[in-house]
């Protein structure tokens, strides 16, 4: 666990605690993960599906995006969908997304004003882990979850248990992330949201949620504490 895990005083606007969600929040990997969906459903010749629909599924767990995908799937045409797009991703879409321009800097800016930082993602566990390690930020974040360790979004269990891991109560937490099942997320657990329309849903989508804030992306997120902390 990070170091500023022990921190114990509210930072800007009350917010101790800062909850990201990891693709097309941290991680510019929408596309990659569309054309990976795309070719998934070619090789299985499963009817045509927009790419609205595959982005509006993005960030619910495996089961619920296929059902999104093909309303009424069976479990056999369930474990091929995830076979095949296993084998796409890690045969060569896994290595496309790099971090959005900034992040880096951002997550290392939150950590120095000692904000606990933690991740909530539909990302599997052996992913998430692959992506903190290429990308070198496992170091700055206090606690993860996965859709293994917690049910898919919107429901609000894996910011429950990161709250319950760092002993940080519900007003003092922000989740951001860039679908509205991450905003959904943070308000069936009683938490602040802040959308990003960086990755896979419009700016009006999330809105229409009403989050505490929407920004164009994750690196507007000092700026915006520190109005908020102004008012």
């Amino acid at each position: 666990m990070h170091a500023s895990s022990t921190s114990t005083r509210p930072g800007a606007a009350g917010f101790r605690l800062v909850i990201f969600d990891w693709d097309g929040t941290l991680l510019d990997s929408v596309g990659s993960i569309v054309e990976c969906t795309q070719a998934t459903l070619a090789e299985l010749e499963v009817a045509d599906v927009s790419e609205s629909t595959i982005r509006s599924a993005i960030g619910l767990g495996i089961r619920e995006t296929v059902e999104t995908l093909r309303p009424g799937c069976d479990e056999e045409l369930f474990q091929r969908v995830l076979t095949t797009y296993r084998k796409h991703w890690f045969g060569g879409f896994s290595s496309k997304p790099v971090l959005f321009g900034g992040i880096v800097e951002l997550l290392e800016e939150l950590d120095r004003q000692g904000f606990l930082l933690a991740v909530a993602t539909a990302k599997g566990r052996v992913g998430l882990d692959a992506d903190l390690r290429s990308t070198g930020l496992d170091r700055l974040f206090a606690a993860t979850r996965t859709v293994n360790e917690a049910p898919s979004k919107p429901h609000p269990g894996m910011v429950l248990d990161i709250l319950d891991e760092l002993g940080v109560p519900p007003a003092e937490a922000l989740v951001v992330g860039d679908t509205t099942h991450d905003l959904q997320m943070a308000a069936n657990a009683g938490v602040a949201g802040v959308g990003v329309y960086s990755g896979s849903q419009p700016r009006a989508a999330l809105e229409a949620l009403a989050p505490a804030g929407c920004l164009a992306s994750a690196v507007d997120l000092p700026a915006w504490l520190a109005g908020v902390a102004e008012r």
